[in-house]
């Protein structure tokens, strides 16, 4: 009997070549859609769950008011970690992070800037599970100038030579010693570092605070806490310390997150940047309405195949087939057609991860999904789709009365055809949903990239720099400026793209007064020419501002000078023109408001602009990039010019450069990769629902080729039978465009609320989307309307 059931099942698919080729090869795309996804799916939910005691570790964030203005992040203060760990018995132990500027790191000839360079308390290998190749976990980090590696780096500085014991110079003026080599740290890991160096190394180490949130930290909790409950006695203890320099009504509060929820539920980035488990469900959601695209093809398809198996099925009924064998029979053929469809769709997705690779921008292993919870996971789907998509055809067809078989004329109305118009209508709301929504959000996108921020982010060099270069920064500065083509040298702790320093200004000096909360960026006295901001009211920074910095000439008289953004101002409760010559201080620096400059968006556009001070640096304390304004003429010979300039003045470090719009791309960058993944799926939607459609249409041809043949012979031209055959699917499309535009409207709607600027949602789109969707399927139908509308009636009449 089985052995039947095949043998028929394989007949009638090489019968229809062309509805076997559009089922296979839709499924195949659906199914090989949700195995790339769920590749991408997997990696991102096994963020941090390596570490053996992951399900024990926590990230302290820190929560804190100024003057009742909230502000979170996802660092601490250095003090954290040891008081928290000292005061409550739930801990066990904690390590602090630091990654807080690119170093310089020479062995030998060899010199590059590394990123990925970290400071970390002596329990870092004790607490996370980076396996150690060579030294030991316990004392590897436990004094100044010790510094463990990754075998990457190891192949990169000792070429096939150990590493161990070895010296390596960082930053031009301190040497560590590697006390050991790690493995490299896993694709699915927050913590993503080349060099650990230890934290007794760094020079503030014995002067904790609370304040200066540049920590990582991670807590390692006893088995069995409630960290629900750990937070509320952490903030309890925190409202008791009286250490914290605080007005009466602020606090300073810490969050506790599981290490294992962070990557995709934090809405704040740690030492690498957050997923999001929104677009997770996007994806999936994607991958879903996709492999429902290709089961909706096979359906229709099987419906509308089903008049010509009206002979076998009347055969089978009067030689005794019962319903129930006629149904398994039907549930048998979509069971091997989505099995060759599951065999396709593996090879498909072997082929095809490199370039998915670079779509979502992971390293993801295809072997993942051998381990037996995928497998099972995928037999589930594949169950799940043979019967869903073969369910309804075999209950039509088996369901048949002999009477009505026998009958002669006998076809397919009311529900099936119903059931045919209605999948067809899923089909297009589906596509037409996924094209305003890709339209939208590279709209957004576009808007993005063109808004006015209020400076000039285009043609400004960043060169990071490091205490070396911050003793000689002037000199450094000098150099540069004298090479041609060069317009303008400033600096700062921060690019001006996301500017994150915190900081509060008040009248008064007195730390436990009213402040209004600001963020701050320091500089130099060229920073308005560079940048190109605007000044609204006052006068730009000069030397004489410098000079009186300068506590050895006038240590009484001592003061700086400041610039604040229209909405500091106005926090403040003065307008421009009363700002300017007013004193004020900033974390007990006194100085004089010399300007106000226009308003400018100095973080992402997700977040509206906020108050904001510029200052003088006294002695450059505090800065980490060096910005070089330059001109877009000849810029190879630029480069080339600032590259001698500054080989002969820093000579420990690389020259190294990166332009200020390229990070503001990156800012973006969780977008721009939603637009390419909308964009490319979208596609895939709207050619599996032509897939369809088009055979559909080539079916519906031949089955009216009869009442076409006597339209032509009444006097019927080609465009009225083109008109007749379409007509019937455009309404079908519209009727799909009109159910998906309050859906998609409400979907964009929510997401560019995320945006603080983001684009109106016009009307015009909808209409284009609709207009798309109609062309698309005129011209996936025309082809076979007008191949129907060419053939001689005569030869449709005779065959009839």
């Amino acid at each position: 009997m089985l052995r039947s059931y095949f043998k028929i099942a394989w007949r009638n698919l090489r019968k229809n070549k062309l509805y076997s080729l559009v089922n296979i090869g839709g499924l195949t795309t659906g199914i090989t859609c949700c195995i790339l996804i769920g590749l991408y799916l997997l990696n991102e939910i096994s963020y941090d769950r390596f570490h053996e005691n992951a399900d024990r570790l926590i990230r302290a964030t820190t929560e804190y008011t100024v003057n009742g203005a909230v502000s979170q992040t996802g660092k601490t203060g250095s003090m954290a970690g040891p008081r928290l760990t000292s005061e409550f018995p739930q801990i066990e132990s904690f390590v602090r992070i630091l990654n807080f500027e690119p170093y310089a790191v020479v062995y030998g000839e060899k010199s590059f800037v590394e990123n990925r360079f970290y400071f970390a308390d002596s329990s870092f290998f004790k607490i996370f599970s980076f396996p150690l190749l060579e030294g030991d976990p316990v004392t590897a980090l436990d004094g100044p100038l010790k510094i463990v590696i990754t075998r990457q780096m190891e192949k990169k500085y000792f070429g096939d030579g150990k590493a161990l014991g070895k010296i390596l110079r960082v930053g031009g003026t301190r040497d560590f010693i590697v006390s050991g080599v790690a493995a490299n740290p896993p694709a699915n890991s927050q913590i993503q570092f080349d060099f650990v160096a230890s934290y007794a190394s760094l020079r503030n180490a014995n002067s904790p605070n609370w304040w200066v949130e540049i920590y990582a930290t991670y807590f390692l909790v006893r088995p069995h806490t409630d960290i629900s409950i750990l937070e509320k006695n952490i903030a309890g203890y925190m409202k008791n310390q009286k250490d914290l320099g605080q007005a009466a009504n602020d606090y300073l509060l810490y969050h506790l997150e599981p290490m294992t929820r962070v990557h995709l539920y934090s809405s704040l980035d740690g030492l690498e940047p957050n997923g999001n488990v929104t677009y997770l469900y996007i994806l999936a959601a994607i991958s879903i309405l996709i492999l429902f695209i290709a089961s909706v093809n096979y359906t229709n398809l099987s419906i509308a195949q089903a008049v010509h198996r009206i002979p076998e099925i009347g055969i089978r009924k009067v030689l005794g087939s019962a319903r129930k064998q006629l149904f398994w029979q039907f549930i048998g053929e979509s069971m091997l057609l989505n099995l060759l469809a599951f065999v396709f769709a593996i090879w498909a997705s072997i082929l095809l991860l490199p370039v998915f690779d670079r779509l979502v921008e992971r390293t993801l292993d295809f072997s993942s999904i051998l381990n037996p919870m995928a497998l099972g996971i995928m037999l589930v789907i594949y169950l799940i789709i043979s019967v869903a998509s073969g369910i309804y055809p075999a209950f039509v067809l088996s369901g048949l009365k002999l009477i009505k078989i026998l009958k002669a004329g006998f076809s397919f109305t009311g529900t099936t055809g119903f059931a045919r118009r209605s999948l067809i209508v899923f089909q297009f709301a589906v596509s037409v949903f996924l094209i305003i929504s890709t339209i939208l959000i590279f709209q957004q996108l576009s808007f993005i990239q063109h808004k006015n921020l209020g400076y000039d982010k285009d043609h400004v060099l960043v060169l990071p720099v490091d205490a070396l270069v911050r003793r000689n920064y002037q000199s450094v500065k000098e150099a540069i400026a004298r090479v041609p083509g060069v317009i303008s040298v400033s600096c700062g702790a921060e690019e001006t793209t996301n500017i994150n320093w915190d900081d509060e200004i008040n009248t008064t000096g007195n730390s436990t007064m009213p402040s209004v909360f600001v963020y701050a960026s320091p500089t130099d006295i060229d920073f308005v020419k560079t940048m190109g901001v605007h000044i609204v009211s006052g006068t730009d920074f000069t030397y004489s501002d410098w000079q009186r910095m300068d506590s050895l000439r006038s240590p009484a008289n001592w003061q700086t000078a400041y610039m604040l953004n229209e909405t500091a101002v106005k926090a403040m409760g003065w307008t421009p023109e009363q700002a300017v010559g007013k004193i004020i201080y900033r974390s007990g620096q006194k100085g004089e408001i010399k300007a106000v400059l226009q308003d400018f968006n100095f973080t992402s556009l997700h977040e509206p602009i906020r108050p904001l001070v510029v200052f003088l640096d006294s002695q450059y304390y505090h800065i980490y990039q060096i910005f070089v304004k330059v001109s877009d003429r000849n810029l190879p010979t630029v480069l080339q010019g600032l590259g001698a300039a500054w080989k002969e003045r820093v000579t420990h470090r690389p020259f190294q450069y990166h332009f200020l719009d390229d990070n503001f791309n990156r800012i973006y960058h969780t977008e721009q990769q939603t637009a390419g993944i909308f964009g490319t799926f979208s596609s895939l939607a709207i050619i599996l629902a032509c897939l369809g459609l088009f055979a559909l249409a080539a079916y519906t041809t031949v089955q009216r080729a009869k009442e076409i043949s006597i339209r032509k012979v009444l006097g019927a031209g080609i465009q009225e039978i083109v008109l007749l055959i379409t007509g019937d699917f455009v309404k079908l499309v519209v009727i799909a465009s009109v159910i998906a535009f309050p859906v998609a409207w409400f979907s964009a709607n929510n997401w560019l609320q995320q945006f603080a600027y983001r684009i109106d949602i016009e009307s015009w789109v909808f209409v284009f989307a609709g207009l798309i969707a109609v062309f698309i399927a005129m011209i996936s139908i025309s082809f076979q309307a007008v191949r129907a509308a060419k053939v001689n009636p005569v030869k449709s009449l005779q065959a009839n």
